[in-house]
Order: structure tokens, then C-alpha cells, then sequence
């Protein structure tokens, strides 16, 4: 398809931000910068301002494409080249246009900057790279910016687009090689990590040299866009930070059979090797009609989804490893349990943990326990012996918690410790009925407590309470 030339910025924007809904590989900034005389915007790591889509899903900043033209023909994608769709692209003046126009209204906070590729991914990359040098350093925006590192340009090109973006993410789209060559025959596994690889190695780079000379970037750097813009280049890159904050990826969820044990691997090598901020999951949405996707009966994958974003958050910040949830017998996780109280509830022989004297660790690996309160519980019990009221207070979830806690040697109420018993309580009462009918005993196991019941000593804290009757 020709790309289409006699179309206004607002038509324009129209296409190219809703063919860029389906890349949710965006949140806040994870950044702070103050904003500076002569210049507008500034940036916040507490958050960028985020918004909602007709169809439900996250959209930050201003994010669009720069043009939704592309070379490849990936079966998934909505702007693969066979699709006869209408086709057009912004020019960097325009992006420029929008940004700050936007801005002014309070619209955004900032942009997020994704395209199609367009002839080759040099020509592509090198547009991307005079429209962020433009808005930093014509139109003076010290906003957030967000942008795709295209997979096969010029690596000298993606480290001077580091030097003005706050993020870059490039796309893994699928987690195996395998089905790469199924659904996207153009991409390669190797051509996708190449830019990840380099952007890791330039943010290790930049912090060694902080390290050893104090300094807060790179000096030196050639410029490759070529004019006015190339030669500034070489001392622009030398005030700015490389990619300050991080970079991240994005996985499509049920486009090819792998499962949740599969794509929580990949994360997890991705956030060893690569050091990636986040690795995101999309649904898979089906939107071209070919033999070779999912038919999807019930709706794009949600569900899914959302397990594996809880799956993540286990692995970055509680000190879980894939192979504790999951494994090549069991490998996908359960619809009606998040995968922190399914983990517990095939470990009873861990529990009831006592809240007033376990060790951080095993704080944050008790259901209803965040990395916030497990801090909290630390730092209350230096000056008193906690309770549940008290654990309450500090914002523990106590209806998870409840089952695998005991405060000075006792649960908050007498229950069976027994794996069926807690899964049908924590399941809830409105799914109890379909939990039996696909879940029956198969949590069954032996019995921590043959009674059932925790019995502990009473404690002279115990017995002054019932003197004083303060209970």
C-alpha cells in the first residue's frame, strides 16, 4: 500500500494512534528530572499520567506511530504489509507539533513513539532519532519520551536516539525463536536482542564511568544523523543521560502454544541477562483472519494475562524463581488462584508463619503480605508484639493472610490447616461450585496439624490481658 499524502495532522492521528492500541509495552516514566529555564515539561518517577481505550486497555502518554507502513508481514499485526489498510505517517515536525501542542492542554505528560518499519530500519530509525532531537533541543521539551529501538538499524543510530529518549523497549513479540518463524518470518531472535544488548551495555557503560570519573553520561560520541542535527549531536549526547530509565519488552499472550512456564523463563532470562525494567504481556487480539492464529472462542486471553503480570511482580520484588511456580508437569497457572496463594497452598509445610519473629523473606512469601507491609511488620515489632488488629492497621490483606499466619503462636480463629479447606475460602463463595466440579482433591494432602488447630503456651502477655480484660 502507498502511504497516503494529501491528509491533515488530525487524520493523521487518528490512524496512527489507534494502530498503535495493541503495543502496551508503556508505563510511567520511572524517571525524575526537574524542568530548566528556556525549556518546558519535566518528568516525575512517581508516574506519568495514563489513560483508557474504547476497548479497555492501558494507554500512557501520547502514543502513537510513526507510521503504520511496514516492510513485514506478521501474521498478528494489523499493519502487516499485506493488510489493505489506508497508510500514512507523520513527519517529525508534526510529532513535534502534536507533543507540544498537547502538552500546553495538559492532554499528556509525554510520548510515546512507536512505528511501523518504513523501507528499511535505518531509514526508519534515523526519522525517529530527527524528531526526538527536534522536540529536546527546537521546541526545548524536557518531558518523558518513550521510543521503540527498531530491530536492525544502525547501532550507532540506536545509541544517539539513548542520549534523547528516557526509555526504549524493543519488542520481543513472541517468546520462542519457534514461533517467530511461524507467525513474524521477517524478525529473528538474534536481531530482536541485539539492540536490548546494546542498550544494556550502554546504561552498564555510562554507570562505570559515573563511578570512576563522576561523570553523568557519555562525551565523545560521533553524531550519525548527518547536517545541523548530526554535528550538535556530539555535544548534546554529552549533557544527557543514556536511557536513564531503563528499557523494557513486550510478549503477545496465546498467539502460539507456549505456556505461562514458558513465557515466565523467558522473562525471567530477559530480567537476568538483559537487565529489563519490565517485560510486558499483551492478549492476544485477533484481528486478521488467517489460518495460522488462535480462533480464540472466549475473547482474547485476559485472564491469562493477569496471572502472568502477577507471576512477574513475584519474580522482580518477592524473590520467586519460574521453576517455584511452575514447571514442565504443571505448566500453567490456575484460573481461580492467583499464583502467590496457589505457590503457598502446594507448600503448607512451610506454614502458619509467626508474624512476630520471621525474617523478611519469609514475610513476603505469605499471601495478603506485600513488600510494603512486610517493611512495615519489621519496623512495628522493634516496639511491640503485633496482633491482627495491628497487622490490619499496617495493610495486611488478613482474608489471604489469615491461613497462613499465626501472631504470638495463635490464628486468628480456629480452621482446618488443610490444602481443599483453604482453596475453597480463598476461591470465594461465588466460584466455590465450579472450583469443586475442576479442582476436586486435587489439593489434597497429609495435614501439617493432625487436629487441625495451633495450640501454643499461654503467655504472660496473655494472662496480664485477661486480669486487665483488655482482650
Amino acid at each position: 500500500m502507498l502511504i497516503q499524502e494529501a491528509m491533515d495532522i488530525q487524520e493523521k492521528l487518528k490512524i496512527l494512534s489507534d494502530a498503535a492500541k495493541y503495543d502496551v509495552a508503556c508505563t510511567s516514566s520511572g524517571v525524575s528530572r526537574n524542568g530548566k529555564k528556556n525549556g518546558l515539561g519535566n518528568t516525575y518517577a512517581s508516574g506519568i499520567c495514563h489513560s483508557f481505550s474504547a476497548d479497555g486497555r492501558c494507554i500512557s502518554l501520547l502514543k502513537i506511530l510513526f507510521t503504520n507502513q511496514c516492510i513485514y508481514d506478521c501474521k498478528y499485526c494489523i499493519n502487516r504489509r499485506s493488510n489493505d489498510v489506508v497508510r500514512t505517517a507523520f513527519t517529525p515536525e508534526e510529532v513535534c507539533t502534536l507533543t507540544m501542542e498537547f502538552y500546553r492542554r495538559n492532554y499528556i505528560e509525554g510520548l510515546f513513539l512507536s512505528s511501523g518499519i518504513l523501507y528499511s530500519p535505518d531509514y526508519t530509525m534515523n526519522l525517529l532519532y530527527h524528531t526526538l532531537y527536534r522536540l529536546r533541543n527546537v521546541c526545548g521539551f524536557n518531558g518523558y519520551i518513550h521510543v521503540k529501538a527498531i530491530p536492525g538499524a544502525d547501532p550507532e543510530l540506536l545509541r544517539q536516539v539513548g542520549f534523547l529518549a528516557d526509555r526504549m523497549s524493543t519488542n520481543l513479540e513472541l517468546p520462542t525463536a519457534e514461533g517467530l518463524r511461524r507467525l513474524a518470518p521477517g524478525k529473528t531472535r538474534e536481531k530482536i536482542l541485539q539492540p536490548m544488548r546494546l542498550v544494556q551495555r550502554g546504561i552498564v557503560q555510562q554507570d562505570q564511568m559515573r563511578l570512576e570519573y563522576g561523570k553523568s553520561s557519555f562525551s565523545g560520541t560521533r553524531g550519525v544523523a548527518g547536517g545541523e542535527a548530526g554535528n550538535a549531536a556530539k555535544a548534546e549526547t554529552g549533557k544527557r543521560s543514556f536511557v536513564p530509565a531503563g528499557q523494557s519488552t513486550q510478549m503477545i499472550v496465546g498467539a502460539t502454544p507456549e505456556s505461562d512456564y514458558q513465557m515466565i523463563r523467558v522473562a525471567e532470562a530477559l530480567y537476568r541477562n538483559y537487565d529489563l525494567k519490565r517485560v510486558f504481556y499483551s492478549a492476544f487480539v485477533r484481528v486478521n483472519d488467517d489460518s495460522s492464529l488462535p480462533a480464540l472462542p472466549g475473547g482474547p486471553p485476559l485472564l491469562r494475562e493477569h496471572r502472568l503480570y502477577q507471576a512477574d511482580w513475584l519474580l522482580r520484588f518477592y524473590g520467586f524463581q519460574a521453576e517455584e511456580l511452575l514447571s514442565e508437569d504443571r505448566p500453567n497457572f490456575n484460573v481461580l488462584l492467583d499464583p502467590k496463594c496457589d505457590w503457598a497452598l502446594r507448600h503448607l509445610e512451610l506454614f502458619p508463619v509467626e508474624i512476630n519473629r520471621a525474617d523478611y523473606k519469609t514475610l513476603l512469601r505469605v499471601p495478603g503480605l506485600g513488600v510494603k507491609s512486610a517493611r512495615r511488620i519489621l519496623a512495628a515489632r522493634r516496639s511491640a508484639r503485633l496482633d491482627f488488629g495491628d497487622l490490619k492497621k499496617l495493610g495486611v490483606v488478613l482474608k489471604r493472610a489469615v491461613y497462613f499466619i499465626t501472631c504470638s503462636g495463635k490464628t486468628m480463629y480456629p480452621f482446618q490447616i488443610e490444602e481443599n479447606y483453604i482453596a475453597a475460602q480463598l476461591v470465594g463463595e461465588e466460584r466455590r461450585k465450579a472450583w469443586e466440579i475442576e479442582y476436586h482433591e486435587s489439593f489434597r494432602q497429609l495435614s501439617l496439624f493432625e487436629d487441625n488447630r495451633i495450640w501454643a503456651p499461654v503467655t504472660r502477655e496473655d494472662a496480664a490481658a485477661v486480669i486487665t480484660g483488655s482482650l
